[in-house]
């Protein structure tokens, strides 16, 4: 008797699924989104494939506190069961076959479902949580596994799908897909949309509610409530095509037809959410001064980093933030100039020192390549693989030179084109590439990749051209000098960019010896406009500002700032700061607002309050 075929380690270790033996090629997605019952309801079809020499009988599937209704094989109905739930990553759905299947032979795995109220990728909004108060509303958020919450999958990135939504609604719809603009679009409340480029299951994206759109490109529109149009179309309409031409420029043509971007209610936990063909946004970047639409040029650069070459797994997650924080400055480089570029690397590298000394810098969390074995992906969500993951990149573009780097961009964005790959694949990629190249050759041996990829806390600092920040650096020592006697007027930040006053907020919350006094905080906030701003990037670096140096003014309007957004980016360190100066009142704000926040958002504050 032939011994049997052993089944493959997954690169994975964050999903229960066998994706070593079966393979999802194609995913249906039939749901109808019901509003009353805050779920949705429906069937998903996979089409898998087997992966594996020896015939398996036996599929299994990532969930998370889903209803399965029942299940069928090929249009029979087959065996399953729900396997005991294992923190952090659910309950596996194994699903019996009457017969083993041979290697490359494809079954059809429907299964009906409902979500439920446990279920962490959808965030139910009510009419008075909406910016005009007419309609409920919905959207999800999977990454990083949370799509098993929504439908049993392969919840891995390491496995990519098509996918075609059916989604019924009686509001309008948006997926992470191609609109079917036919006819029958949106007939009988059903909207229909076609991924037919594989995607991970964290990709795969829904939104409803009172949606309305508006064109902000010749291949792109922002979709958002009726009463916010036309300030979401003003402050993206200008840039949005300019970066896409960019970027084009850099790697090569966009791949999924369309660009859009959906503007979500406040309570959205991330600024952006990659999910292909609409972008969800936070409302946070309409900041009527087009100061912060860098957060769709980090987006967009997803479309190729991320979307079409993934991270196998969240271990690896830098090769999706970090090539995309890389992307996003190139990006800026090419719309505003090479000093931009750098600009936005030294506001990084301040949040890249601030992310490490929050872990502490022995920290696991803090490495480029984590261990996630038994862990939660999202615990160690934070800026590093962005900025430590950028870091190493522009390591690697001044090591080779700029001009030869640019060669391989697009050679890298070929070679790993709709797959999934680890550092250890970028690191051989990028060796085999140059190795015709003698001088770039030389210098790659030299590079200390085990140190790169696994030693914690900050790498060696780059060089940045300083010229946009010598002169807040300048003010912001001025202040760290002679707060108390030091006069300021609006002369001081005449001509500066709203990221140049984050740059000074930033320089003066680092002093440690600081002599600002909450008499001078106030002033400095009056008289330069941060207590005014309609721009929440500075408005919350100055309240934070206040609570560090013990101004209790500063917790009114922090406060209320917690109540009117949920990005984790400023509810994260405004509760932690607010924490340190008034634990009750951080407690009591969170137990307020909790249920605006997003699961995720208000899990991982949860823990921040706990510490």
């Amino acid at each position: 008797m032939a011994a049997a075929t052993p089944i493959l380690r997954p690169r994975d270790p964050n999903t229960l699924s066998n994706y070593t033996a079966w393979r999802s090629r194609h995913v249906t997605a039939n749901l109808e989104i019901d509003f009353a019952n805050k779920r949705l309801a429906g069937n998903v079809v996979h089409q898998l494939v087997s992966k594996t020499k020896a015939e398996t009988r036996e599929i299994i599937l990532d969930t998370s506190f889903l209803d399965i209704l029942g299940v069928k094989v090929n249009g029979k109905t087959a065996p399953w069961e729900l396997l005991p739930r294992f923190e952090p990553f659910g309950s596996a759905l194994k699903i019996q076959l009457e017969n083993g299947v041979d290697e490359q032979v494809a079954v059809d795995v429907d299964i009906s479902l409902r979500t439920t109220e446990k279920c962490t990728a959808l965030q139910w909004l009510t009419e008075a949580q909406t910016s005009n108060k007419k309609h409920p509303y919905m959207f999800s958020q999977c990454q990083a596994i949370h799509a098993r919450s929504i439908f049993p999958c392969q919840d891995t990135p390491d496995v990519k799908t098509t996918v075609d939504f059916n989604i019924k609604s009686p509001l309008p719809v948006v997926a992470s897909g191609l609109p079917v603009r036919d006819s029958a679009f949106g007939s009988n409340n059903t909207y229909k949309f076609q991924q037919k480029v594989p995607i991970p299951s964290y990709l795969f994206a829904i939104a409803s509610g009172d949606l309305t759109e508006a064109a902000v490109g010749p291949r792109s529109v922002v979709v958002t409530s009726p009463d916010k149009i036309e300030e979401c179309k003003w402050e993206l309409e200008a840039d949005t095509e300019k970066f896409m031409e960019a970027i084009e420029k850099v790697v090569y043509p966009y791949a999924w037809g369309e660009y859009n971007v959906l503007i979500l209610p406040p309570s959205f936990p991330y600024g952006g959410m990659e999910n292909p063909i609409y972008t969800f946004a936070t409302p946070s970047l309409i900041s009527k001064d087009r100061e912060n639409v860098d957060v769709i040029a980090h987006e967009l650069a997803h479309s190729w980093s991320g979307n079409l070459v993934t991270n196998a797994s969240w271990e690896h997650f830098w090769l999706n933030e970090g090539w995309t924080t890389y992307l996003e400055r190139r990006i800026i480089a090419a719309v505003h100039g090479e000093p931009y570029r750098h600009f936005s690397a030294i506001i990084g590298w301040d949040g890249l020192k601030e992310a490490v000394e929050e872990f502490g810098e022995d920290h696991e969390f803090t490495r480029l390549v984590v261990d996630l074995k038994g862990k939660d992906p999202d615990d160690c969500f934070s800026k590093i693989p962005y900025e430590k993951g950028f870091t190493f990149l522009f390591y690697l573009e001044n090591l080779v030179t700029k001009e030869a780097f640019d060669r391989f961009i697009p050679h890298y964005f070929s070679l790993f084109k709709e797959k999934s790959l680890d550092s250890y694949e970028f690191k051989a990629a990028i060796l085999d590439f140059f190795s015709t190249d003698a001088v770039a050759s030389k210098r790659l041996s030299e590079v200390d990749w085990e140190s790169w990829f696994y030693s914690p806390g900050l790498p060696p600092k780059p060089t940045f051209d300083t010229s946009l920040v010598d002169i807040v650096y300048e003010l912001a020592d001025k202040w760290k000098e002679s707060a108390s006697e030091f006069t300021p007027t609006k002369e001081d930040v005449k001509g500066l960019t709203a990221n140049q006053f984050i740059v000074f907020l930033e320089r003066v919350t680092s002093f440690e010896d600081s002599s600002l006094t909450p008499e001078s905080f106030r002033l400095m906030g009056q008289v330069y406009g941060f207590a005014e701003s309609a721009n929440i990037e500075v408005t919350n670096l100055y309240f934070r500002l206040g609570l560090k140096i013990g101004d209790r003014t500063a917790i009114e309007p922090t406060v209320k700032l917690l109540g009117e957004i949920g990005r984790m980016k400023f509810v994260r360190p405004l509760f932690r700061a607010l924490k340190n100066i008034d634990r009750q009142v951080a407690v009591e704000t969170f137990e307020k607002h909790k249920g605006f926040y997003h699961p995720i958002c208000r899990g991982l504050v949860e823990k921040d309050l706990a510490k």
